[in-house]
């Protein structure tokens, strides 16, 4: 597998963006349950979540926050020193089949001298195939020099 190239810090300035699509799987729900141990109908149960306000199975909160956050690892792939934080906040439910589009966006940097880089600051907008926004998150990631 080719490895790319991560941006380092100073590579980066305020309003860049980068961003990922990717197909939500059946087995990206599956995988959640057993992951993380969740087995709640609404995850796993396709008659009671049919039931529910959701009508449908819909995604673990923290499988969709992951893969959110994954194209932060992937864009600073090997410069990255540290993600120190993630913040996530959902306003429409995730489902199997669901195209989610996640657009990262460099809102800020913090000078850390001492450790050869700095602060990252990141915000992002998660929508579906429909455009509906799911989610959206902050981050914070400790990036070192090219």
């Amino acid at each position: 597998m080719r490895i790319p190239k991560g941006h380092s810090y100073e590579e980066v300035s305020v309003g860049d963006s980068f961003q990922t699509s990717l197909t939500v799987t059946e087995t990206h729900l599956v995988m959640g349950a057993g992951l993380f141990g969740d087995f709640n109908p609404l995850h796993v149960d396709e008659t009671f979540a049919a039931a529910s306000r959701f009508g449908g199975r819909i995604l673990h909160g923290p499988l969709t926050s992951a893969l959110i956050s994954a194209p932060v690892g992937m864009f600073f792939v090997g410069t990255a020193i540290a993600y120190l934080e993630h913040n996530c906040r959902f306003s429409a439910p995730v489902r199997p089949g669901d195209t989610l589009t996640t657009v990262w966006t460099v809102s800020g940097k913090i000078d850390k001298p001492k450790i050869g880089g700095g602060i990252v600051e990141l915000l992002a907008k998660c929508t579906n195939q429909a455009e509906v926004i799911v989610a959206d998150a902050d981050g914070k990631v400790l990036v070192g020099e090219g």
